[in-house]
């Protein structure tokens, strides 16, 4: 199985952008021509529910909705899904992502660490490691501290 993976420093306690992330109501108004829409089809967010993403129109000719099945669950820490359905599902089989939000040490109450990992195999050689996902999640993390700011 290969492996990608990125970070990005934010200036929101850890457990503010896990909320964040959480709540498709927020997340849905953070940056929506990058993520239109977010809901869960089935369950509440535990480990077994079904999530899916609408991407926006900055992202629609990559990727234009994602269907995740939640597979792990670290409260305030970490979420960890299989793309079930969509586009990604296309190119890659499996294609897991973990998001993690981790107190910056030191600075706690004030900053966190923002990181994206994929596990995946591509369906065919030709299909190029997840570059552009990576891309968009971390800039799409990044304007968590944007929206916190409004």
């Amino acid at each position: 199985m290969r492996s990608l993976k990125g970070e990005v420093a934010l200036n929101i306690p850890a457990e503010k952008a896990w909320e964040m992330y959480r709540n498709n109501e927020i997340i849905s108004q953070i940056k929506p021509e990058m993520l239109a829409h977010a809901k869960y089809l089935q369950g509440d967010g535990s480990p077994g529910s079904l999530r899916l993403f609408k991407l926006g129109p900055a992202l629609e000719n990559y990727v234009k909705e994602s269907t995740e099945k939640i597979e792990k669950v670290e409260n305030g820490r970490s979420v960890t899904y299989s793309v079930v359905g969509g586009d990604l599902r296309k190119m890659y089989d499996p294609y897991t992502v973990t998001f993690s939000f981790t107190p910056l040490h030191g600075n706690e109450t004030r900053k966190c660490i923002a990181e994206w990992k994929a596990d995946y195999e591509p369906l065919n050689p030709t299909i190029p490691p997840p570059e552009k996902a990576r891309d968009a999640a971390l800039g799409f993390l990044n304007c968590f501290d944007k929206f916190q700011t409004n």
